[in-house]
């Protein structure tokens, strides 16, 4: 009789299952999840001297997670944010002392009310803009010197700032922002408030000089303070947690912190720092923060230096509950159409 053989081939010692190709997903906010290459960082070998100065995060890595690099040890967050802070105070303190000076020659005062540091409200906005704004190249370089990573890995996972991509969000941006307006026009009608409290008009002699320091400095002044917040912290707090929220609440937290807003204004900056860390981590980078606080920025100052209120344009406090109105419809409409927008465009969110 014939029997027919077996087509399997003889045993043999057993082999591991086949492992798919590929790294494997890495799921936002995950507790636990190694990086998206699937080498956890510890692993890596230890640092030698034949390293480059500037190493970048494995590739596969959230933005929250390009702090982890093979170079990382635990002091680095640490003494970057102390380092930071010292050339934070100098550099504002460096921006100031040079703002009284040129305001001598060019003959402002100094001593403004109300906590104004020249008589001059445009003079004064400018260099509070400008001390702020000092701090980008503070940013920069303890991200290269400390943490020995590029500086660019702080605006995206890409290692730089995208464009186009930024363009588009300022676009949305923009509406958002004039919808929010909107929504709070209409809670003060609904709720009795006089509409003549939002909008004024000195004209264009004292409006132009005020709307050219706006534009020309907020975009830095913004920026530096998304740096700062969503780009230093999250990261910081990122190279030691795998998950994104414990830095992007604190941050959040922090950012607030530094605005001397009460009771509403408090539940409004959060919510605003809140959403921009998230979108930094989902959209891999600060493009869409950016936009948003540029835009916003431009908006409050414009219509301060339109109805002549620029003197208290840095000033912060309580401000009226209708506002969380315009805060719930700017916020969320952004919110949306961004993460919309950035899965059809395929925006990187992970490093390459």
């Amino acid at each position: 009789m014939h029997v027919p053989q077996d087509p399997r081939p003889a045993a043999g010692p057993l082999q591991p299952p086949a492992q798919p190709p590929g790294p494997p997903p890495h799921r936002f906010g995950a507790p636990g999840a190694p990086d998206a290459s699937g080498v956890p960082v510890e692993h890596f070998p230890p640092p030698s001297r034949h390293d480059p100065w500037l190493v970048p995060a494995p590739p596969g890595s959230r933005y929250d997670r390009l702090a982890r690099t093979r170079l990382h040890a635990w002091w680095r967050p640490v003494l970057g944010t102390a380092v930071g802070l010292a050339g934070l105070m100098l550099a504002g303190l460096a921006v100031i002392l040079g703002g009284a000076t040129a305001g001598v020659v060019a003959g402002v005062e100094i001593g403004g009310s109300d906590g104004q540091i020249f008589t001059d409200p445009v003079f004064d906005l400018g260099i509070n803009l400008l001390a702020i704004a000092a701090v980008l190249p503070v940013v920069y370089g303890v991200v290269a010197w400390i943490q020995r990573r590029p500086p660019g890995t702080l605006s995206s996972v890409v290692g730089r700032l995208r464009w186009r991509w930024m363009a588009r969000c300022t676009a949305v941006a923009v509406g958002a922002v004039v919808l929010g307006q909107a929504a709070v026009a209409v809670t003060y009608v609904a709720t009795g408030k006089n509409l003549g409290d939002m909008f004024g008009w000195v004209g264009w002699e004292r409006f132009l000089p005020a709307l050219a320091v706006t534009l020309l400095l907020v975009p830095f002044q913004a920026a530096a303070e998304e740096y700062v917040f969503r780009g230093w912290l999250i990261q910081a707090f990122g190279a030691f947690l795998s998950n994104p929220w414990p830095g992007i609440l604190l941050s959040a937290a922090g950012f607030t912190a530094v605005h001397a807003y009460i009771d509403w204004g408090v539940i409004d900056v959060f919510a605003f720092g809140a959403l921009m860390g998230w979108l930094a981590v989902r959209t891999g980078g600060l493009e869409a923060a950016i936009a948003l606080h540029v835009a916003n920025n431009v908006l409050a100052f414009g219509v301060s230096g339109a109805d002549g209120s620029l003197s208290e344009a840095l000033k912060q406090g309580s401000v009226p509950w209708q506002t969380l109105a315009g805060t719930v419809v700017q916020l969320g409409l952004y919110a949306i159409v961004v993460v919309v927008m950035a899965g059809r465009r395929r925006i990187e969110t992970v490093s390459r």
